[in-house]
């Protein structure tokens, strides 16, 4: 116990607004597992290429938009993106 580990997050889902994200319950990061579905919940950052980043407390995982588009106002705030778990991957690396 209090180890640090360090990961890379690869999730290979995009965010579809209304179906698979929405805004967060409460503020502030979490991780969870509900069924099958990884539960990221973190800051959204839109990016003008199309893509997005989740802020989980200090760790950014990026993810692809598909539509509907997020509405503009939620860019900063905190969200919910459920993703299939076969559809995520934590890979180790050192610094």
């Amino acid at each position: 116990m209090g180890d640090e580990h360090h990961v890379e997050w690869t999730v290979d889902e995009d965010i579809v607004w209304g179906t698979n994200a929405g805004p967060a319950r409460s503020a502030g990061p979490g991780l969870s597992q509900d069924g099958d579905r990884i539960v990221f919940q973190g800051r959204l950052s839109l990016t003008e290429d199309g893509a997005a980043f989740l802020d989980l407390g200090g760790t950014s995982i990026l993810f692809d938009l598909a539509g509907p588009s997020p509405p503009d106002d939620v860019d900063g705030s905190w969200i919910e993106v459920r993703v299939d778990r076969g559809d995520v991957g934590v890979w180790p690396y050192r610094l």
